[in-house]
């Protein structure tokens, strides 16, 4: 799956921000626009076990194109957001099936 970091038009957001993914498959986060982003997943809102910092990525994706893949390996959903932009909305969900 690949995923936005920032839509076409110019709006901070995931794009998709929900989205499903098989056990195993990799998610590709990519840099848009309106940069730097980062990827963090909430340690509250990921299946029970996960250790958040070893799926997130905190350090800032600051050029274009640049990204961030990530595979996860148990089912449920989680939900992750920017921390630079999560005041303006960008959150995201994916179901790990």
């Amino acid at each position: 799956a690949e995923v936005k970091l920032g839509a076409d038009d110019g709006a901070l957001v995931f794009s998709p921000s929900s989205f499903s993914v098989a056990k195993g498959e990799g998610i590709s986060f990519k840099n848009n626009a309106g940069f730097p982003h980062n990827i963090v997943f909430d340690e509250d809102e990921v299946p029970a076990g996960v250790d958040v910092s070893k799926i997130s990525q905190e350090d800032y994706l600051d050029g274009a194109g640049e990204s961030f893949t990530v595979t996860l390996t148990e089912k449920g959903t989680y939900k992750f957001y920017c921390e630079p932009h999560a005041g303006a909305g960008m959150k995201g969900e994916v179901t790990v099936t």
